[in-house]
């Protein structure tokens, strides 16, 4: 795992290329049905009841959700388990 080093008081970051950033995209499917959807949101990501069943709404009517937003190994890491799940589920950079 990376190390971190504090900037001393009053300095800035020059960093000039931002950290990468993933999202994990679950797609619309014909088989899963609406409360599968929303439990599994709720067991794998922790969501509550009212945010997992709006993103079930959001994939349903939409064809797609953001479910999940961070580091590429993450979210690639989150793919796979809705794809254990028998969830559709993509990768994409944040642009």
């Amino acid at each position: 795992m990376p190390s971190t080093t504090a900037l001393p008081q009053g300095a800035t970051s020059t960093r000039s290329t931002p950290i990468p950033s993933w999202r994990t995209v679950v797609w619309d499917d014909p088989v899963n049905l609406m409360d599968y959807v929303t439990g599994v949101f709720i067991r794998h990501f922790g969501y509550s009841e009212p945010k997992a069943r709006a993103l079930m709404m959001e994939v349903h009517t939409r064809g797609r959700a953001v479910v999940s937003i961070g580091m590429r190994e993450r979210m690639e890491a989150d793919v796979v388990a809705m794809h254990g799940y028998g969830l559709k589920a993509t990768l994409e950079a944040v642009s």
